[in-house]
């Protein structure tokens, strides 16, 4: 008796190699990358260099158009890396000039995993272009006045899918050496850029995804790529105290603060983190971030709710709890979703509110809502293919 063994590499092909993700990784680590597919010692460096240039600073998304590169190297670099920039399902454009997009993700290194899709939104103004990001694919804390919180968490994003996104948006916005503007009127022209300022407002809680959002906004921020100042840089926190002043000590970055109520009870319901670390405590956090003064302060986020926090007894506590904590006061007009249980205050009240905080010395803006009908604005927020049928969802998915 005899037995064949099949040893046809074409009959079953090896799988291939997974690829490394490049977007997300510090130079030291790109260095170590490069040294493990064997390039020399001696070029480390400078192809670190080189490619960290073209990846933050060109804004490159293949390796073939890294041209200082000799063009065996740029073949390996293909061959075990991936410069992974989220796939555009939809981008949508407000009459005001605000842009939304929906992004899709899919891990290189866990290709068999389903894809993520999370909303990214671009202000634009005639002197400063506003980038709203995303942190995580749904969110946990379940917000009553807030549509992200009606979709459950997925799962956290890397720091290369949250760079990822500033990445994409300024290639479609004309950001990048060579680019092209948008014909709008309103993204600014000339030597200003058009992603100027970064918020970390978008769907998710950041400081529950604290490792990747850490390293993201330090891309932001890094001098030779992106390079956008720690001042245009902010991060927005429902309270997650334990890590507030951590994240001040190891970015740098702006701080803004979801309060939206200047008593418990309230906040426990509105804001439900509250009920782990009450105001008390999160106002304690805001007093000790560090680097906080005048030329930095924090900016406090007050979504008007007809009825339940918009009274001038609230105005009058939101004055005193702040006290001595150098801050801004955005007061944000509700922006209605289907199925919210809250209206947006009375204009007249919003006034008479905001007449009280300006009088107390702070600067109060009424944030004016942008992107309401593509559903872009404050609060708004969900990925789009929650809102579909599953046969819709389907069609998406190709």
């Amino acid at each position: 008796m005899s037995v064949a063994l099949d040893i046809s590499h074409d009959r079953h092909p090896a799988p291939a190699p997974k690829r490394q993700a490049l977007l997300g990784l510090d130079r030291a680590e790109i260095g170590s990358a490069l040294t493990e597919i064997g390039l020399p010692e001696k070029q480390i460096r400078m192809r670190t260099a080189q490619i960290w240039n073209w990846l933050y600073v060109n804004g490159v998304s293949d390796f073939e158009a890294m041209t200082n590169i000799a063009k065996d190297v740029r073949a390996r670099l293909a061959e075990r890396f991936v410069i992974q920039r989220p796939e555009i399902v939809t981008e949508q454009v407000s009459t005001d000039g605000t842009r939304k997009w929906l992004f899709r993700f899919t891990d290189p290194e866990n290709p068999n995993q389903p894809p993520v899709d999370v909303e990214t939104v671009y202000i634009p103004e005639s002197d400063r272009g506003t980038l709203c990001v995303s942190s995580q694919v749904g969110c946990t804390l379940t917000c009553t006045f807030c549509h992200t919180g009606t979709q459950k968490l997925v799962r956290n994003l890397t720091a290369g899918e949250i760079v990822g996104q500033v990445l994409m948006a300024r290639e479609r916005l004309g950001d990048f050496p060579g680019g092209e503007r948008p014909k709008d009127g309103i993204t600014p022209k000339g030597g200003t850029r058009a992603v100027t300022n970064v918020v970390m407002m978008g769907m998710g809680e950041p400081l529950y995804n604290y490792e990747n959002v850490k390293r993201a906004l330090l891309l932001m921020a890094d001098g030779e790529g992106i390079s956008l100042s720690r001042r245009r840089i902010t991060l927005s926190t429902s309270g997650v105290v334990p890590f507030i002043d951590k994240i001040g000590e190891e970015t740098g970055v702006m701080l803004a603060i979801s309060l939206h109520a200047v008593r418990d009870e309230l906040r426990n319901e509105l804001v439900p983190i509250n009920k782990k670390w009450p105001i008390a405590e999160l106002l304690e956090a805001c007093r000790n971030y560090p680097g906080l003064s005048n030329a930095k302060r924090i900016t406090f986020e007050y979504v008007m709710l007809k009825g339940v926090n918009d009274s001038v007894a609230d105005a009058r506590e939101l004055v005193r709890m702040l006290d001595g904590i150098p801050a801004k006061i955005n007061l944000i007009p509700f922006n209605p979703w289907p199925g919210s249980e809250h209206e947006c205050s009375d204009w007249e009240q919003i006034e008479k509110f905001a007449d009280v905080v300006n009088l107390a010395g702070y600067a109060s803006p009424v944030r004016t809502p942008r992107g309401r009908d593509i559903f872009a604005a404050c609060g708004q927020l969900k990925s789009e293919s929650e809102r579909l049928s599953k046969k819709e969802r389907d069609a998406l998915a190709g």
